[in-house]
């Protein structure tokens, strides 16, 4: 448990709700029409609105639950935790908000390619045929390819292993794209392609055109998000591309605070300073 609460919060949390609702789902203790994202479902009098999250939170059957939390964990912390794209608290969140808009937008309402769904030992077409067809249930792995390409962009020049293979790291969300395309088809792959081109939007969005183009980037994290994430307790460091910023250390904290009291201005230099003296006086 020690090294799940260590673990980013944004990471943690996608993963444990993933983790929970693909078990009630995938153990037939959950209706999967309830997860399933379909806009008339949505923009209705009372809106189903957490139809917007949960289809990012259903994995494959069998052993596509396993594999599909550990590269979700794994990817996610890299890049919340490790990332110079996300040097500040709360901007990795607004990445995974960012992205997971931009495939529900490219996703909305298309034929469902998860067709090997298995709920207690049947195919889902044969037990939800009328109400599943044509909806969307496999928006995680989208969110896993983008994920992959966002990493990959973030640490070109190293390798990464592909089951027995060393390959380029940003030619792993293709190579990933191409096995899903051998294993479950076209419509999956092509579902899978949406996660590639939703990341690589961020990526121009926040880095080429702003970097290359010379213009303003266009997204941004809100201070809002930036507090609920804790920024106001956060130190702040320097390194090669952006800025970090870490938790103060609760002395150091004590010290800043201390040294500042009530005053206006910030302490250090003015402290120690002794009484001041009127200019002409003894």
């Amino acid at each position: 448990m020690d090294v799940f609460w260590a673990a980013p919060v944004v990471s943690r949390t996608l993963t444990a709700a993933a983790f929970a609702q693909s078990l009630l789902v995938h153990g037939g203790l959950m209706n999967v029409q309830l997860v399933l994202f379909h806009l008339p479902w949505i923009f209705k009098i009372f809106p189903d609105v957490w139809r917007l999250v949960t289809p990012f939170l259903l994995t494959g059957p069998g052993f596509d639950f396993i594999f599909d939390l550990y590269f979700l964990y794994k990817y996610a912390t890299g890049l919340e935790r490790d990332s110079p794209r996300f040097p500040l608290p709360g901007d990795f969140f607004i990445y995974i908000v960012f992205v997971g808009t931009v495939i529900m937008i490219m996703e909305a309402d298309k034929p469902q390619a998860f067709c090997r769904l298995h709920l207690r030992g049947h195919d889902i077409h044969s037990r939800y045929d009328k109400a599943v067809r044509g909806l969307n249930l496999d928006l995680l792995i989208s969110l896993i390819t983008a994920l992959m390409y966002t990493y990959g962009q973030v640490n070109i020049g190293t390798k990464a292993s592909f089951y027995v293979v060393q390959i380029p790291i940003e030619l792993l969300p293709w190579a990933t794209i191409i096995l899903t395309m051998v294993l479950k088809g076209w419509p999956t792959a092509q579902v899978a392609l949406c996660g590639i081109v939703a990341a690589h939007l961020y990526e121009f969005l926040t880095r080429i055109y702003p970097t290359f183009g010379h213009g303003r980037n266009f997204i941004w994290t809100p201070d809002i998000v930036k507090r609920w994430f804790g920024a106001q307790n956060m130190s702040q460091t320097h390194r090669a591309y952006g800025t970090s910023y870490r938790p103060a250390d609760r002395e150091t904290q004590d010290r800043a605070a201390t040294a500042s009291g009530n005053s206006w201005f910030p302490g250090g230099a003015w402290n120690g300073r002794g009484a001041g003296r009127r200019l002409g006086g003894n």
